[in-house]
């Protein structure tokens, strides 16, 4: 059975470089990627550049930015260690795609049970969206209230749990 890890915190937290840290001595690591380059703006390419250049070049990445369960299903039996990130952009990626609350619950818990079977160990990073102010239109305030019931929910299901502050992991659930 697949360990699960839990990575959340806000942005700039430290999410990203801590999971990269817990998978570091492993030499068969999958990034899920849940951005693709495809379509974005000049500073988000940056960004998605910068997130490349951080990590190993021997593993190897996947951009799938709305079934990372599909995914899981033909690589999973190949890696040690899968990390996706970032479950918030999978959220934001499937609502913008018309696809519901039920329907992005239904594609996070086949995510979960995916991980749970596999023999890889798993980190998920996610973003803490509730602890800022209420948005101020509908999409913002329905994205805000999906995202921290996944959370809840991906907690629930995962082994260990830490939330980043300031590039400092504190765990919340599980043991070493």
């Amino acid at each position: 059975m697949g360990r699960i890890t839990f990575i959340l915190g806000g942005a700039r937290s430290g999410k990203s470089k801590y999971a990269l840290r817990l998978a570091g001595g492993k030499n068969k690591v999958a990034f899920i990627a849940t951005c693709k380059a495809e379509g974005r703006d000049k500073e988000m390419l940056n960004r998605i550049k910068m997130h490349k250049k951080s990590r190993p070049a021997h593993w190897k990445t996947f951009e799938e930015p709305h079934a990372p369960s599909v995914l899981l299903n033909k690589i999973e039996k190949d890696f040690e260690t899968i990390i996706i990130d970032c479950l918030t952009l999978l959220i934001s990626n499937l609502m913008l795609n018309g696809t519901n609350k039920k329907q992005i619950t239904r594609e996070i818990d086949r995510l979960m049970s995916r991980l749970k079977k596999a023999r890889a160990e798993s980190v998920i990073v996610s973003n803490e969206v509730g602890l800022g102010i209420v948005p101020d239109n509908r999409l913002a305030r329905n994205f805000r209230d999906i995202a921290g019931k996944i959370n809840q929910f991906v907690a629930r299901k995962s082994d260990r749990v830490f939330f980043m502050v300031s590039g400092m992991p504190m765990q919340i659930k599980g043991g070493k």
